[in-house]
């Protein structure tokens, strides 16, 4: 008997496979964004159009008739405002993609007599020019073009009206985009001294530009802003298979805990007695003034000197029995004042890079007045990934 061809594999479904690669993506954006970028064009163009009508008359007569806006302005403005984190739409790409590639098409248009060649030539010219310098614009095209078709050969028009355009456009972008709540400009570049990797991030900035390497095509999207968004993706993964647990749900609760004033003998017998590495200092209504871990003791006691620590170690924790002392005496006089904390709502999640990349061991646990509610260390925090992952009950 003949097997049955899957479903994929049918002429018919073949062909409308092939058909959906044809078809557009929905836009990621909701109607609010959408109204943005549309009322922010129009209002864009507007003022550009206006001002730039006012330049040439002062330039040249107020009777003078003067090009007040060129085509390609209009799909400027579309990325300026439809798209205010592209890289095709930076300040720098929309001011000197536009004012290049018009030279670059005035130049073909007086020395290239054929239109058909001059406009191909300007085109690949102004776009092998606009990658050299960094200004890659696609309205640049079509600038180049428009310089060919019109026949422009005065060189003037790639500062006015090219240039007046393109300039008045970025002004009303960064005023418009920056008042409906719109980074631009948008930066590109990663910035210095830039952290390689994102605490947490299973990838590194390395990894990151040996993909982009590899991929090797312009993307309308920063790398920076990717990054951003691949390490979003991540943590929404983390989310969505760790389920909702937060901290209150694996935390221990009533930690053990010592005062400022607590002396280092006491502190230190409860650490061994216990069977613990770290204790919570708090003030007298239990809010976090500081923690006092194992290596605090060990670094009064001069660890680096490994001969004779164990009895540095033991003057130290040993009460004076005299009215002045030159040691510490008290758990706030050894404690590390720099404590990290989390909520008791807090994601579990989130604390993940704190102990993998932040060197945490243990981050007290604090309700909405900032009073101490518990403590999470690597063992709580490693049994919840576990018991999450496997399904099992807490």
């Amino acid at each position: 008997m003949q097997d049955t061809p899957p479903l994929s594999a049918k002429p018919g479904n073949r062909a409308l496979a092939a058909l959906r690669v044809f078809w557009p993506a929905r836009v990621g954006v909701n109607w609010r964004e959408r109204w943005r970028a549309i009322c922010g064009a129009a209002l864009g163009l507007f003022v550009t159009a206006g001002l730039t009508m006012l330049v040439g008359r002062a330039l040249a007569g107020d009777q003078a008739v003067v090009p007040w806006l060129v085509a390609p302005m209009g799909a400027s403005a579309v990325l300026l405002f439809g798209m205010p984190a592209s890289p095709l739409a930076q300040p720098w790409s929309v001011v000197g993609g536009n004012v290049l590639s018009a030279l670059v098409g005035v130049a073909c248009a007086r020395w290239i007599g054929e239109p058909m060649l001059a406009g191909a030539l300007a085109v690949g010219l102004a776009i092998g020019l606009m990658f050299s310098l960094r200004c890659l614009h696609p309205p640049g095209g079509a600038m180049a073009v428009l310089a060919v078709l019109a026949h422009y050969t005065q060189f003037e028009l790639a500062w006015f009206p090219v240039g007046v355009n393109s300039v008045l456009l970025v002004v009303a972008g960064m005023a418009y985009n920056h008042a409906t709540g719109r980074r631009y400009p948008h930066p590109q570049g990663r910035p210095h001294g830039a952290a390689a990797q994102t605490a947490g991030s299973r990838f590194t900035a390395a990894d990151l530009d040996a993909a982009l390497a590899h991929y090797n095509q312009v993307l309308d999207v920063s790398r920076d802003d990717l990054q951003a968004l691949l390490q979003q993706a991540e943590m929404a993964a983390y989310r969505r298979n760790l389920g909702e647990i937060r901290c209150a749900d694996i935390m221990s609760r009533e930690p053990i805990h010592v005062e400022y004033g607590t002396a280092l003998d006491e502190a230190w017998a409860l650490m061994r007695t216990r069977h613990i590495k770290a204790l919570p200092v708090v003030d007298k209504v239990r809010r976090i003034v500081g923690i006092v871990t194992l290596a605090d003791f060990m670094r009064h006691a001069d660890m680096d000197r490994h001969q004779g620590i164990g009895a540095r170690l033991r003057d130290l924790v040993r009460r004076s029995t005299t009215a002045h002392s030159g040691k510490p005496e008290v758990v706030g006089q050894i404690m590390t004042r720099q404590v990290r904390v989390a909520s008791a709502e807090r994601h579990v999640v989130e604390l993940v890079p704190l102990f993998s990349e932040g060197g945490h061991h243990h981050i007290p646990i604090i309700d909405g007045e900032a009073r101490l509610v518990g403590i999470i260390t690597q063992t709580d925090l490693v049994r919840a990934l576990y018991r999450a992952v496997q399904g099992a009950p807490d």
